[in-house]
Formats: C-alpha cells, structure tokens, sequence
C-alpha cells in the first residue's frame, strides 16, 4: 500500500532526481540568461576565495565575486529552492541569508591549479544559518577539464553538471577537484 501511494510523489523526469541528499534542476535560465549571469558576475569586483582561517591556497584556490541577493537571478534561485526543498528536503527556509558567491576556477600553467578541497558550506557566519546550497552550472564542461564536483555520499562519486543544470544540497562536505585546462 505504501508504495502505490509513493508513486504519487515521484518527480518528473525533466524537473529533478530524487536523492535522499540532493536534487538538480535544469532549464530554469535560458543560455542569454546564463550568459547575463557571467557578465554580470565578471564585471564585480573579484577577490581571493578563503576559508575560516583566512587565505589558504592548499585548501581553497579560486577567485570569487558577490552578487547582490535580489533581482531576477535571486528571484529565479529562490523559486528552485522553495520548489525542490517542498518536494525533497522540507525544511523551513526563509530566504537567502547572504549574498550569491560567483566563483570561476581556472588552469594556471604555474601548477598552482584553482581548486577547493573537503569543505562544508557553512558561510561566514557560526553558527551558520544556512540549510540548502545551490550550485549553478554557468560553464560549458566541455570547455574545460578537472574542476569537477564531489559531494560527501559516503564513496568517490563525481557530480556532473552540464551548463544550464543545477544542484541543491543540504550543506554537508563537498570538493572541487584541480583545473586542469581552460576556466571551469
């Protein structure tokens, strides 16, 4: 009985995958909208991405710009969280505790390739109010090679995401491999 009644709450395919630790999206942004988003987050002001302790490139190398929580992008993002957290995750969201991070990875021919290692999402305040993360694919992976997503799953799965795809997850460990070519 439990079953059939389950059947009711499966996801279209199309929408998202239901996880017990994540769910993705896809097709909420048109390509000129994915492509607004870069320009948009290329032209703030850029800066080092740290960690708790501060700057540290064994752990975190990559370059981050913020984007103000409000307009079309957050309106958009705010949707797909309210929607997918309804569906899978049931948690009692109240919008974006801080501004949207834009992070671009890139291969440096010094060795010194942008990554980020084992890391919570917690952000900088503690304790952290944040429940949900979202992570949206602006680049093209075929574009680049390396900077691929781990999520903590209990095993050494790797996380794809094609350009114009997105996860939401609850906060817990993730990793972005080395860049190995081009931006990612």
């Amino acid at each position: 009985m439990l079953g059939e009644e389950m059947k009711f709450f499966q996801p279209t395919p199309d929408l998202a995958y239901n996880h017990t630790l994540f769910a993705w999206w896809e097709n909420a942004f048109t390509k000129e909208e994915l492509n607004k988003i870069c320009k948009i987050g290329h032209k703030k002001k850029k800066q080092k991405g740290s960690v708790p302790t501060g700057i540290d490139k064994k752990v975190r190398n990559s370059t981050i710009s913020w984007l103000e929580p409000e307009g079309w992008i957050a309106d958009r993002l705010e949707f797909i969280a309210q929607n997918l957290n309804g569906k899978y995750f049931g948690l009692d969201l109240w919008g974006f505790t801080e501004n949207l991070q834009f992070t671009t990875y890139k291969y440096n021919k010094d060795g010194e390739n942008d990554h980020y290692t084992w890391h919570m999402d917690a952000g900088p305040n503690l304790p952290s109010p944040r429940k949900l993360s979202l992570i949206l694919q602006l680049s093209d992976p075929d574009e680049y090679e390396g900077g691929d997503l781990q999520l903590f799953l209990g095993s050494d799965d790797v996380i794809s995401l094609k350009k114009e795809k997105g996860l939401i997850y609850e906060r817990w460990s993730k990793k972005i491999s080395k860049c190995k070519r081009s931006t990612c």
